[in-house]
């Protein structure tokens, strides 16, 4: 029988923050990289053994999947990296403090945009450095 095990990517440094990341590729922090690393001794000690791996291109999840594959002693597996699996999108809120969105256009309003299919967040102006 088949496994999918899914790992969140460890905190990052706009996690640290409370920032909107989306698709800028920004860093794992010390905890971060601990907390990877402790996913992969769980997952070892539970007896996981994988095959093949799949991650995003984004540095995180990357690093995350590094991190995890080290500790199993499984740094050979084959990966596959794709977009597909980057995080939403988070057009013109991205880089921006979740908070600060927060008051700004309320709690209900912020959450829409983060959570729902069909309710993009507010676009990127065109030229935008975060594009």
């Amino acid at each position: 029988m088949y496994k999918l095990v899914l790992i969140r990517h460890g905190e990052s440094t706009w996690n640290l923050e409370n920032r909107f990341t989306g698709w800028t590729d920004v860093d794992l922090t010390p905890t971060g990289v601990a907390q990877a690393k402790a996913a992969g001794r769980l997952l070892k000690a539970e007896g996981y053994d994988f095959d093949l791996a799949y991650t995003s291109v984004l540095k995180r999840a990357t690093r995350t999947l590094w991190h995890t594959l080290d500790e199993m002693d499984r740094t050979w597996l084959p990966v596959v990296h794709s977009w597909r699996l980057n995080e939403r999108h988070y057009g013109g809120l991205q880089g921006l403090n979740k908070a600060d969105m927060a008051k700004q256009y309320g709690d209900a309003q912020v959450l829409v945009w983060r959570r729902s299919y069909d309710t993009p967040p507010p676009p990127l102006e065109a030229g935008d450095p975060r594009s």
